[in-house]
């Protein structure tokens, strides 16, 4: 069979801070070059995309060397932190751009939903914009006509269809793009982060329409998203991007915990690099998370008692202070939230060494990930490290007879019975 869709080492290069090269000495540089018949000199140059250091070239690849091929009736999750070059890759699918370098095959049409309000003319009533959105996605007037009943169904905008759109909320412009995206019927559908604007009935609704396209129809979905769970319910397969490279290719279970554990090292001890991480507040020289017998890992069993130890040094305003951390489990969705403030704990200047302890059987078998907040004045964050340590609960040893699975939810209260 065929392959839908086959990308081969593609790249794109963009110069920060201006349109274009920016000079005319880069211009007949790159013209001279060209006239020769030799590369491109500045295809040579330029940092990888990571947003999160300060580079010393005025060059950077937003994607560099990106290779895969997706199946008919495949859906492919594309999944990395922002900045990875998701956006940027499925404005190359779209058309939108072009690639610096490399080559993309599509065989088939193509549908694309990248942003709020995608083909949308805000000044248009929504149903002008259906015909307007879906004669820009290929379709004749006839089977906008044919299909127009089932788009303003779908969509849930019905009492507003003859209203401007630019009265429309953010999230009527998602269900109203989608709509008309969605009953193309495209070779190939292509999803960004959008679907995250609309509300929960509606995202399940999406991804309803997304499985029939591919399970019913045999047609191809990408798909990027953060949410964690959503991937996993649409996608068989990931590809995971980092720094604008390809990190993982695989099944989705095994993308999404090569994604998750990204920041994450194998002891439950934060990488070397971030053993010190240090701002005009505060000093973080360590993190770590171990049993109450001090013994460090990244497997722990459900009934160990389990704490996470930092060791922080404040350098001013500490009664401003505090530090927040978020526990989210393996499909990326934040369970809950703890912090020293609501003990009345204050971190006092000079160094603190806090101890946080969760009690044994407290948290249900699965993997999880910390990430740490550090919130100035209770309104102002000053630091954020997300999924900075990860660990997993697993069933200790049991007896003969006792209970060998796992519970639902993701938590395993104990609470106090009596019998009356």
């Amino acid at each position: 069979m065929q392959n839908i869709i086959e990308v081969n080492n593609i790249s794109k290069q963009y110069r920060l801070g201006t349109v274009g090269t920016g000079s005319l000495h880069h211009d007949i540089n790159r013209w001279f070059h060209k006239i020769r018949g030799k590369e491109d000199p500045y295809l040579k140059i330029g940092e990888a995309n990571d947003r999160r250091t300060k580079g010393d070239s005025d060059y950077v690849w937003a994607l560099k060397d990106i290779s895969f091929t997706v199946e008919p009736g495949e859906v492919l999750g594309i999944i990395g932190r922002n900045g990875a070059g998701k956006s940027t890759l499925l404005k190359i699918l779209s058309r939108i751009t072009a690639p610096t370098t490399g080559s993309i095959a599509l065989r088939g049409r193509v549908a694309s939903l990248l942003e709020v309000g995608t083909g949308m003319h805000p000044e248009l009533t929504g149903r002008e914009n259906i015909y307007l959105n879906g004669s820009i996605l290929g379709m004749r007037k006839k089977e906008i006509d044919r299909k127009l009943d089932a788009i303003v169904d779908f969509s849930g905008v019905e009492r507003y269809l003859d209203t401007p759109v630019k009265r429309y909320s953010s999230g009527m412009h998602v269900r109203l793009g989608f709509a008309v995206a969605a009953h193309l019927e495209p070779d190939i559908l292509i999803v960004d982060e959008v679907l995250a604007v609309g509300d929960a009935e509606f995202q399940k609704k999406c991804l309803g329409k997304m499985k029939d396209i591919s399970n019913e129809q045999g047609r191809t979905v990408l798909f990027v998203s953060h949410n964690m769970a959503s991937v996993k319910a649409l996608c068989k397969s990931c590809l995971v991007l980092i720094n604008g490279m390809v990190g993982f290719t695989g099944s989705t279970e095994e993308s999404v915990s090569k994604y998750l554990t990204g920041n994450s090292n194998e002891k439950g001890i934060l990488p070397k690099t971030y053993l010190v991480y240090e701002n005009e507040y505060i000093i973080i020289t360590e993190i770590r998370i171990k049993t109450a017998e001090a013994i460090l890992g990244l497997a722990f069993e459900d009934d160990d008692v389990i704490q996470i130890y930092v060791d922080v040094f404040i350098k001013q305003i500490s009664e401003k202070l505090h530090m927040t951390f978020v526990l989210t489990n393996d499909a990326g969705e934040h369970l809950f939230a703890f912090t020293h403030a609501s003990n009345n704990i204050k971190l006092k200047n000079g160094r603190n060494k806090l101890i946080c302890t969760l009690p044994g059987g407290f948290l249900n078998v699965g993997s999880y990930f910390l990430s740490v907040y550090i919130i100035k004045d209770a309104r102002y964050t000053v630091l954020v490290e997300k999924d900075i340590l990860n660990f997993t609960i697993q069933p200790k040893q049991r007896k003969i007879g006792e209970w060998m699975g796992r519970e639902p939810g993701f938590i395993k209260p104990i609470f106090d019975w009596c019998i009356e």
